[in-house]
C-alpha cells in the first residue's frame, strides 16, 4: 500500500484516481484491523477453550476444526472460517504453538495433581498440530538430582 502511495506521488493523478487509492488504503487498513482483532481473540481465549475441551489426546487444530467447532465459536467468538483464515495467512508458527500448548497442559496437569486429580494419566497429549505420548509428556515432571 505504501509503495502504491509513493508511486502515486511520483505521478499526477486525477481526483478519481486519488479517491480510489484512498478507498483501497481504507479497505486494506480495515482488513488488517479485523485480522488483528481475530488474532487477539484467539490468543486470549484459546486457553479457556483448551481447559474446557475433553479431547486432550488430540491435537488442538483438529479439536478446533473437527471435534468441537461449536465450543470453539462459543468461547472465542471466532468461526472455523476465521481460524482457517489465520492458519492460511501463516499466522501460527507450529513449533511455537506446540510449545505454548505443551506448557499450558503441563501447568494444567501440575494444578490438577496438586488437587490430587489425575484425570489424564496414561493418555496421549495433543499439542497444536501433533500428538506426543504420555510417557514423553510425563518425562518433564521427573526430578533428577544433580549430585
Amino acid at each position: 500500500m505504501q509503495k502504491a502511495r509513493r508511486e502515486a506521488n511520483d505521478k499526477n493523478l486525477t481526483e478519481k484516481q486519488k479517491k480510489e487509492l484512498t478507498e483501497a488504503e481504507k479497505e486494506y487498513k480495515s482488513k488488517r484491523k479485523q485480522i488483528q482483532e481475530k488474532l487477539i481473540k484467539f490468543a486470549t481465549r484459546v486457553p479457556v477453550f483448551m481447559y474446557l475441551t475433553d479431547y486432550r489426546e488430540r491435537c488442538l487444530k483438529d479439536v478446533i476444526t473437527q471435534l468441537e467447532p461449536g465450543l470453539f465459536k462459543k468461547v472465542t467468538a471466532l468461526t472455523i472460517k476465521d481460524f482457517e483464515l489465520l492458519v492460511s495467512l501463516n499466522v501460527f508458527n507450529s513449533a511455537l504453538m506446540n510449545d505454548a500448548v505443551y506448557k499450558f497442559k503441563r501447568y494444567e496437569d501440575a494444578s490438577l495433581s496438586y488437587a490430587c486429580i489425575s484425570k489424564h494419566s496414561d493418555k496421549d497429549v495433543g499439542l497444536y498440530d501433533t500428538v506426543i505420548s504420555s510417557k514423553e509428556f510425563g518425562a518433564t515432571f521427573v526430578n533428577k538430582s544433580t549430585n
